[in-house]
């Protein structure tokens, strides 16, 4: 997610870590990296030019506070600056009532209900979808695949046309559910006739959120649609979705920051997992390399890990059915490079020469039946797995032979990698203190 901007950030504060001491020059050069990596990301100049006068004056006119560096506190400037510019943090409930999603075609509107109706149910409350885009022919299918997916009661008749009506029913239909989730009628353009619909829509069901989806990949134009929407229609949040493959969601957030519009979600993928709450003090700690422990262990929590396994993998002690307990695990938290984002100063560290965090996410699954091929004592002590065995599992896995070979030298480098990371001078061991506050 934002890769770009992401690295761009990370590469210029680090020229401040890096530093002998603080200039103007070196403000200078920081400011410079940071307006060029923004302007790349597709924000605003203007709003990109006024982050950098406050960075400035503030890294040069402000004094450090006792026990903090010059240099943290640059960085700490830059932090609460960048977290300024992408908007307050809005508030969340569990329990809303009933929702309303609107959005033009092609914004990922019905897909993101279905990302909502998930999140929901993960929580432990039982959401219902109801259709109402009545004028998009296959609308209604959608909704229904995407409820059957997720195992949710769904309202969407091919047969009325009046979005009222289709209402009417559905709340009277799932009236015992704690969330109705309505999906209104989308247009190619925001009309008057659209925004009609919609008010009549809303005045009738009385929302508790009315949730605009807009897709990132339209920079700061996504702007223009949160301004529009808010005056005609109201809205209480923004969904931006397709976050995952666009360089320009850094202009679609900061354009909805500048209208007042506020971001709760974030669709980051396209499994019906692949949603985040939108909070901008953890959206920046991630971008700029400062991890978020407290959502890496919410995606913990829902991967059920094992908190014993997770020790083995942390110390280096594990054998391949901990590795292949991990490997599901680690699929149900999401992209892998995401998850390791989450750890504070993982991003900048240099991994172990071999090991490729994203190739290595492709072969996970076939990693699986290469291990369910081999036997108990293989799975022990991998070491005794010699030419024939892995003859024995790549025929049994349907894979190859290099294969098997590869996911052994993997399986070897992680364990190094481990046990580079543990101990006090490793980074878990600097970290242990902080997540004894969080439990699984």
């Amino acid at each position: 997610m934002l890769e770009k901007l992401s690295s761009g950030l990370k590469n210029a504060l680090r020229k401040i870590t890096k530093a002998g001491h603080i200039d103007e020059k070196l403000i200078d050069e920081l400011t410079s990296d940071i307006k060029r990596t923004l302007l790349a990301a597709d924000v605003d100049v203007k709003l990109a030019d006024s982050l950098i006068e406050k960075i400035k004056e503030r890294s040069l006119k402000e004094k450090p506070k006792p026990g903090i560096t010059p240099k943290e506190h640059v960085v700490k400037i830059v932090y609460e600056e960048l977290v300024n510019i992408v908007g307050k943090k809005s508030e969340f409930s569990l329990k809303p009532g009933k929702i309303i999603f609107v959005g033009l075609y092609g914004s990922g509107k019905t897909t993101s209900i279905g990302k909502l109706a998930r999140y929901y149910q993960k929580r432990g409350l039982k959401p219902a979808l109801i259709g109402c885009d009545v004028h998009r022919p296959a609308a209604m299918d959608q909704l229904y695949q995407l409820a059957s997916q997720i195992h949710a009661p769904c309202y969407a008749p091919q047969n009325v046309t009046d979005p009222i009506e289709i209402s009417r029913a559905g709340i009277e239909k799932f009236k015992k559910y704690d969330i109705l989730i309505f999906d209104a009628s989308g247009r190619s353009s925001l009309d008057k006739e659209l925004a009609e619909e919609l008010k009549e829509l809303g005045e009738f069901i009385e929302p508790e959120e009315v949730i605009l989806t807009i897709p990132a990949d339209l920079g700061q134009a996504a702007g223009e649609q949160a301004e529009g929407f808010k005056e005609l229609v109201g809205i209480t949040a923004i969904f931006l979705t397709k976050m995952d493959g666009t360089a320009r969601g850094g202009g679609a957030i900061t354009s909805c920051a500048i209208t007042g519009a506020p971001i709760k979600f974030l669709g980051i993928g396209e499994k019906l997992d692949a949603i985040e709450i939108f909070d901008p003090e953890r959206f920046i700690s991630r971008l700029i390399g400062f991890g978020d422990l407290q959502a890496l262990m919410e995606k913990a929590k829902e991967a059920e890990f094992k908190p014993e396994t997770a020790q083995k993998i942390v110390s280096g002690k594990f054998t391949m059915d901990d590795f292949f307990e991990q490997i599901k695990s680690i699929q149900k938290m999401g992209p892998m490079k995401s998850v390791l984002d989450m750890v504070p100063g993982f991003s900048s560290m240099k991994l172990p020469k071999g090991v490729d965090v994203s190739k290595q996410e492709e072969k996970m699954k076939k990693w699986s039946f290469i291990i369910q091929s081999m036997t108990k004592e293989e799975k022990e002590d991998p070491s005794i797995i010699n030419a024939s065995r892995i003859n024995r599992i790549a025929k049994g896995s349907g894979s190859s032979e290099s294969e098997v070979r590869e996911l052994i030298k993997t399986y070897e480098q992680m364990k190094k990698m481990m046990k580079m990371l543990s101990g006090k001078r490793g980074m878990f061991g600097k970290l242990a203190k902080r997540f004894k506050g969080f439990k699984l």
